[in-house]
This record gives C-alpha cells, structure tokens and sequence, in this order.
C-alpha cells in the first residue's frame, strides 16, 4: 500500500501542466532569456539559501506538515503566475515556487529510503527509488498530453497553471495519509525542537566535513543542476521545430506549437519512465555505481554540447533528437546517484543531508541558468547552448567519482 502511495504521489506530483509550456509563457509574456534566465536564477538560489533549514525542519518538527507547507506554496505561485504579467510580480511568484521546492526536495526522497530501512530493503534503493520515479515520469507524460489539449481548448498557456492545483490539492491529502512512522525520529509536538535543530545542525556538519562527500553531491548534482537549467529551452526547440514542420498547417502558431509540444514531451516522459525504472538493472552490470554515473554524466553534457552545435547550424530535428538524450539521462542516473550519495551520508540526519544534495543541485542550477539566458540573450540559444555545456563538460571531467574498492564492490555483489 505504502509503495503504491509513493507512486501516486510522484504521478500527482509530476501532473504539472504548465511545465511543457514553463519557458514560452515567460516569452510570451515579453521578457527576454536574460529575464527568465534572472528568474531560474532566482529560483535556485532561493532554494539554495532555504534548502538547509527545510530539511532541517522536516527533521524537527515532522515531514508530513512540511510537504503540506510546500504544496501550499506552490498553489500561491500557481495563482500568481497565471494572472501576472510584469517581471517583478513573476518575481515574486517564483519566490513562493522556490520555497515550495525547497520544502519538498529531500524530503520526500528521506521518507522513501526510511520506509525501506524500517522494513529491511535499503539493498533496494536504486531499484525502489527507480520504479517510483518511474510513475512520476509517467505522470509527466500523460500531463503533456493533457496540457495541450488544454492550450487547444483554451487558446492560450497561462490557465494550465490553474488546472495544476488540482493535482496538487489532492496530493496534499495524500501526504497525509502517510504512517506517522515515516515523520521520522522528530515529531511537531516535541517540546524540545530549538535542541533538535541543534542535533540535526550537528550531525549534518559532520557529514559535510568530508572532502570525499563534497565531491561525491558535486558530481551527482552538476548534472542535474544542468538538466534544471537547460531542460526548458527544449520548449523554443520545438516551437522552431513546429513552424518548420508542414503540419497542422490549418491552426495558428501556437496550437501548432502545443500540439509539437505535447506529442513529443509525451513520448519523451514515457521514454524517461522506462530509463528511470531501468536504472538498478544498469547499476547492477558493474562493480559500483561511480563508473555508469561518471560515464552518463559525460554523455549527458556531450549531447547538449553537440545539440546546441546542430541548433546554430539550424539543424533543428537533430539538435532536438539530441536534447532529449538530456533528459533520458536525468532519469537513468538520477535513482542511482542518489542513492550513491544516501549511502555515504549520516543516516541521522538524512533528510538535512539528502537536502545538501537538492542544495547543490541548486547552486548549480542557478549558475548555469543566469549564464545560459545571458548567452543567449547576446548570441542566440544554439551558441548558448553550446558554451555553456563546455563549461560544464570540462568541469564534469575534474569532478569524476573515484571507483569503488575491491572490498565495497563485492559487498554490493554479496547484497
């Protein structure tokens, strides 16, 4: 049953409407790349500087009423995306955005891998964790579908916003109905919570104080910070795609656009869903899980590098087949490098330390999204593209896993 609900919430989770359409109705609403390239920026600094005390919070005073309080925030930025239309008041949508990001990334990840330590299973994180993103990827394919028809019907991609909070509010619900076991060792009536964040500050300290463990959430959040920044500029891809394709010639420019849109992210996300379920069946053809984490994260940035190459020659349908390697590759590593950071980490404290990992992958994500939109504000996204994944390759080099020992790989063997 606790499995089930663990799908259901991905799946609910990842019903987001908006997001096939996130970057296009930033454009349409005239902001420039370097604006909302501002506003990512905005957004993963924020979770950046929040990411810490939320996960600490969860610690304290209990994950559940923490999740709510991140589906809350994201309702208020739901509402105030669809009806604003000035940069500043964007801003502040993408404030609340962020610090429901902030309040649910590690959290719900720490929920996970504590249900599979209460019941003896944490040999089975990268195959567990891998099937349940699975449904969140499957989520995600059936919302671009949805969402489409909803531009379709609609004739305009603000009002997805508000379908969004549907899901959203019942996946509120369903947080709730979670064992209160999974709140973990602390719990919101505690009498003591200025001396639990204590604890937990303490024992997260001791975690980051490894060189070795800082290298180890750089790797794994270098990549997904880079899929975070780049993922939404497959969405001006496809709309180049669209009006260079002789179809649905009868509908305007932006029917046209969603339905692209929603046809390839649909098939895309169930694409992610099988790669996402297949990664504890990839960690499991080598020794350790550094090698196939260290191999996809080069293949990752090479196809971005070669992608945004193709899109300035104006090879668009290879420069689009391409990108989708980006996301592919999000979903096969991601199971795995979590679980390769979890491992390592103070299990005392997991949701403040797994939150560490969602921290990094911010700053990242920040870095590389402020640099993207001024790019390609000043050179255009194919060249854009393209710088930044050197940057990023080059960085990926220095930032390899080591390999795992003799000793370490057969215990994995042996498990």
């Amino acid at each position: 049953m606790q499995y089930a609900k663990f799908c259901a919430y991905g799946f609910l989770k990842d019903l987001r409407f908006y997001e096939p359409f996130m970057l296009l109705v930033f454009l349409d609403k005239g902001l420039s790349y370097l604006e909302i390239g501002t506003l990512y920026a905005t957004r993963e600094v924020l979770i950046n500087i929040t990411e810490i005390p939320s996960g600490i919070f969860a610690d304290s005073v209990g994950r559940r009423m923490t999740m709510v309080f991140s589906f809350l925030a994201y309702i208020l930025a739901f509402i105030t995306f669809y009806f604003a239309d000035r940069f500043e008041i964007l801003l502040l949508a993408m404030i609340a955005y962020a610090f429901g990001d902030a309040f649910r990334t590690g959290t719900h990840k720490a929920m996970i891998f504590d249900y599979l330590r209460l019941n003896g299973w944490e040999d089975q994180k990268t195959y567990y964790y891998g099937h349940t993103r699975a449904w969140s990827q499957r989520g995600a394919a059936i919302s671009a579908l949805i969402a489409a028809l909803l531009v379709l019907y609609q004739g305009s991609y603000a009002p997805i916003f508000l379908f969004t909070i549907i899901p959203y509010v019942l996946n509120m619900f369903l947080i709730l109905s979670y064992p209160k076991s999974l709140d973990g060792n602390r719990h919101a009536g505690d009498k003591r919570v200025g001396q639990e964040f204590v604890t937990v500050f303490r024992s997260l300290v001791v975690t980051m104080k490894s060189l070795s463990m800082v290298r180890t959430i750089s790797s794994q959040a270098l990549y997904s910070g880079y899929y975070k920044a780049f993922k939404d500029y497959l969405q001006p891809l496809l709309q180049t795609l669209a009006l260079s394709l002789p179809i649905f010639l009868a509908f305007e420019v932006q029917k046209r656009t969603a339905l692209v849109i929603g046809i390839v992210y649909s098939l895309l996300y169930a694409t992610t869903a099988f790669a996402s379920s297949k990664s504890g069946a990839l960690a499991s053809h080598f020794n350790g899980l550094a090698t196939p984490l260290n191999i996809t994260l080069l293949i990752g940035l090479s196809l971005g590098l070669v992608s945004g190459l193709l899109l300035h020659l104006s090879y668009v349908v290879l420069a689009v087949v391409l990108y989708l390697g980006i996301y592919i590759l999000e979903n096969l590593r991601k199971p795995m490098g979590i679980a390769y950071v979890s491992e390592r980490m103070d299990q005392t404290s997991l949701a403040s330390a797994l939150s560490v990992e969602s921290q990094a992958e911010s700053m990242f994500a920040a870095a590389i999204a402020l640099l993207l939109g001024w790019l390609s504000t000043l050179f255009g996204v194919g060249l854009g593209i393209l710088f930044v994944s050197i940057i990023c390759l080059l960085l990926g080099l220095v930032l390899q896993l080591p390999q795992e020992g003799a000793t370490e790989s057969q215990a994995r063997r042996r498990s």
